[in-house]
């Protein structure tokens, strides 16, 4: 049983045709090109190869293949071709300036009670307590107080 099944129109067909034949384009992209029209399993395909001989033929991996064709199901053409480029999810940035210059202001005040000096995780769950943010990392406290080169031990950097 074949699991992803790449059935190409004749647009789909046409623009791949292009990528191989002219033009500059990545490699990679040229030979996800490659392997979807050779794995076609449309009407308008007189050739059609079978996964491992494209992986032959290509000098890769089936492996290669198979992520190919998932990639061509389940999400379109154009992420078959881009392969993993974009696909990183977007955050949104919950730390904005009046974040950081609270977050800097207590950072430079004193530490609490039974402390020496602050900790990035202290800092995390006393913004959080007093309300600045509704939920922060010590990695993201970490990298604000980098960001605007508040040395906390007293030691110099330079």
């Amino acid at each position: 049983m074949k699991r992803y099944v790449v059935t190409l129109d004749e647009v789909e067909r046409n623009e791949l045709a292009g990528i191989t034949s002219k033009g500059s384009h990545r490699s990679q992209k040229v030979i996800n090109a490659l392997i979807l029209l050779n794995c076609d399993e449309g009407d308008l395909n007189d050739h059609q190869a079978t996964g491992e001989a494209i992986a032959d033929i290509l000098r890769i991996s089936m492996r290669k293949v198979d992520r190919v064709k998932r990639r061509f199901v389940e999400e379109g053409l154009d992420a078959a071709l881009g392969g993993r480029q974009g696909r990183r999810p977007t955050y949104i940035r919950k730390a904005d300036g009046e974040f950081e210059a609270r977050l800097v202001a207590l950072a430079c005040g004193e530490p609490p009670e039974g402390h020496s000096q602050w900790s990035l995780r202290l800092l995390a769950d006393r913004v959080v307590e007093l309300g600045y943010i509704d939920a922060v990392s010590h990695e993201t406290v970490r990298r604000v107080l980098k960001k605007t080169n508040s040395s906390r031990g007293g030691g110099s950097d330079g």
